[in-house]
């Protein structure tokens, strides 16, 4: 059995050479990006990858766009921050060695703040699939697979190197409001007011300083979470201007 990475990248010059490298055993790689404006690129096609790069409105498009460039018979996604991991190589290989396998799977992954701090709490996701299994993707931004077919877990798993510095995570945050704004407006959510302004960061700051359990990370986990707490801000004070923009 063979086996393709599709990577999805936007300005990654900093992380997509550590990416790909983490994805070598692959038959096949491919990085479908969404016009970059630095060396992305160059870097990924440096290092032995496949390159499409056209302009993509959303996460889903550019994730369905590299099942058109899929020769293989499995596909694993990753995000250009992200790296398969020694562990999950070996458990991968094992599984296209397999006569008896899932459609798809999910893997476990740990992240990583400020380069260095992992956070306690391990997202869960589907990245896993047979060619014949992953029919798509649906979601702007938090974007889902459309499977048929049956779903295991594997038991290692893809470190993420998320939010490496404040300047970056800020870019983020901007570039990304008025896409999270825009989908609560087409969704209807009901007229901002001023009370769920703290209302809806308190239970950001909470949701990842207690309940992911960032108090565990020292200091780096009380800037996550405020920080976390401010993008959900600014991504509600975006929903109120636009539920208030009077035609011109």
């Amino acid at each position: 059995m063979t086996i393709s990475t599709i990577i999805i990248t936007k300005n990654e010059e900093k992380n997509i050479a550590a990416c790909i490298e983490s994805a070598k055993f692959s038959n096949q790689i491919i990085v479908i990006d969404n016009k970059s404006k630095d060396k992305t690129v160059e870097i990924a096609k440096k290092h032995g990858a496949e390159v499409i790069s056209e302009i993509f409105s959303d996460f889903s498009k550019q994730r369905e766009e590299g099942l058109k460039h899929n020769r293989s018979d499995w596909i694993i996604y990753l995000d250009a921050d992200e790296r398969i991991t020694p562990e999950l190589k070996n458990e991968i290989e094992g599984i296209l060695k397999s006569t008896n396998t899932e459609g798809a799977y999910k893997i476990k992954r740990r992240n990583f703040y400020f380069g260095t701090f992992q956070w306690t709490f391990y997202d869960n996701l589907e990245r896993l699939f047979k060619k014949d299994v992953i029919k798509g993707w649906y979601g702007k931004i938090h974007e889902s697979p459309v499977i048929e077919g049956s779903v295991g877990s594997l038991n290692n798993y893809i470190d993420h190197y998320s939010h490496s510095d404040l300047n970056s995570m800020l870019a983020k945050t901007i570039e990304w409001s008025d896409t999270e704004a825009q989908i609560r407006i087409d969704a209807k959510h009901p007229k901002m007011s001023w009370w769920r302004f703290p209302r809806v960061m308190m239970t950001s700051f909470l949701n990842y300083y207690i309940k992911q359990k960032g108090y565990k990370v020292g200091t780096a986990g009380i800037v996550e979470s405020m920080f976390q707490s401010y993008s959900t801000f600014i991504t509600y004070a975006k929903l109120w201007e636009m539920q208030n923009k009077k035609p011109i």
